[in-house]
């Protein structure tokens, strides 16, 4: 379909796209295809800065000053993902979905406002393809636990993440051609395997 698509990973906490999305990059590798792979907030120098302020335990934003703090991060990202658009695949773990999904779904921020930054930001960037990556209650809890450190956006109660989980998947009913919902509950193995060869047909 696309020989250099714009691939995303999207899901809450715990639900595993951040495995999934170096197992794509693993698999890139190894077939020896150029690929740049970031992650939002972060990805560039300064955008990392501004993940580190996001995130900090300490930090207690409000929920526009969180909105405009994430696509500062992005703005900072894009001259980096213009530079290879259509010139390399890239993989973006959480992208403009995550700031809907947690910003307008999970906080209530106007989503309008949301949007038109995005379209200003984004101008013709457009991806091409979202992995939605699902979980439930029992199991996101468990993977946080297992978790060493946790940042502040890990330690929200469930009703929110349901809240956000619930956008997500809104979202993914709108895009159903470009989205594929991975149920992060069942064997990892299998997922792996649903997403490397949904990876193969892309490129």
């Amino acid at each position: 379909m696309f020989k250099k698509p714009v691939i995303v990973f999207e899901g809450i906490e715990g639900s595993g796209k951040s495995f999934h999305i170096n197992s794509v990059s693993n698999y890139l590798k190894r077939k020896k295809i150029d690929f740049i792979k970031i992650r939002e907030p972060g990805g560039s120098i300064n955008s990392e800065k501004i993940r580190r302020l996001i995130l900090n335990n300490k930090s207690s934003f409000n929920k526009e000053t969180d909105l405009f703090l994430y696509l500062a991060a992005r703005s900072e990202n894009l001259d980096l993902l213009k530079k290879y658009y259509k010139k390399k695949i890239i993989l973006i773990d959480r992208f403009i979905d995550s700031t809907i999904a947690y910003q307008h779904y999970g906080f209530g921020v106007d989503l309008r406002l949301i949007n038109f930054f995005n379209k200003k930001l984004l101008n013709k960037f457009k991806v091409d393809f979202t992995f939605l990556n699902t979980v439930g209650k029992k199991q996101m809890i468990q993977r946080l636990k297992r978790r060493k450190k946790l940042n502040r956006y890990d330690k929200f109660n469930y009703s929110f993440y349901k809240k956000v989980q619930t956008g997500f998947l809104r979202i993914a009913k709108k895009n159903s051609k470009n989205y594929k919902i991975i149920n992060s509950d069942l064997d990892i193995s299998y997922n792996k395997s649903l997403i490397l060869e949904r990876v193969e047909k892309l490129l």
